[in-house]
């Protein structure tokens, strides 16, 4: 796959542009590895950029930005390519860059587009990026990304709870499950039913957190 930075050719990228990049610091499409230590933490990362925005993956980055490198490069690229074919599931898409330090000591940047082919999959669990967070996805946050891979067009009754719903989201930031099943009254699972469906239709959007999802008006 070809690979453009800032409209330069990864061919082209500087240690200039590497430092550029590594100034913004950790975020939603940008995560830093020491090193390859911990295969199965670093494919954790590597599905939840598949499966929110898209991201690049520095390995030989510390956390405070500063560039280590890797000094058996290939060794740890090795080690990663097997993890990712023999852990995530379906086949992800990836491209890997290699540069070389004044110290003769290499960075592994791994690119992963988001796809369309999600949920992507990490030892069968998935997992999603929130800001500079890699998290476990939840029930209602596997079906959306499932519902929005199927090819179909779905509606919604706009009735008494999806009312109280949005007239909460006027006076309020966001909702839980828990809060839309309290003010209406409804069971936790047909709150939930009905905040996915709302999402898919493109009415309300999520956010993925540790301590619970939120919904919000898009």
């Amino acid at each position: 796959m070809e690979l453009a930075y800032n409209g330069k050719r990864i061919k082209e990228r500087s240690l200039t542009d590497l430092k550029n990049l590594v100034s913004k610091g950790e975020g939603l499409y940008l995560e830093f590895k020491y090193k390859a230590k911990y295969p199965e933490k670093i494919i954790r990362e590597m599905v939840a950029f598949a499966n929110t925005s898209g991201g690049q993956l520095l390995v030989g980055v510390d956390d405070d930005g500063t560039l280590s490198g890797l000094k058996f490069a290939d060794e740890e690229e090795y080690v990663l390519v097997r993890e990712i074919e023999r852990a995530i599931t379906p086949a992800l898409n990836y491209s890997i860059e290699r540069l070389r330090l004044p110290n003769e000591n290499e960075i592994l940047i791994f690119h992963i587009p988001e796809s369309d082919n999600k949920p992507f999959k990490a030892a069968q669990k998935v997992y999603v990026r929130h800001k500079d967070r890699t998290i476990q996805a939840s029930k209602e946050v596997r079906e959306i990304l499932k519902g929005r891979k199927k090819d179909k067009s779905l509606r919604f009754n706009y009735g008494d709870k999806e009312r109280q719903l949005m007239t909460y989201l006027a006076d309020n930031a966001h909702i839980t499950i828990d809060t839309f099943a309290k003010i209406c009254d409804i069971p936790k699972k047909q709150a939930s039913r009905t905040l996915v469906l709302m999402v898919l239709t493109n009415v309300l959007r999520y956010e993925a957190r540790d301590e619970g999802d939120i919904f919000l008006p898009v």
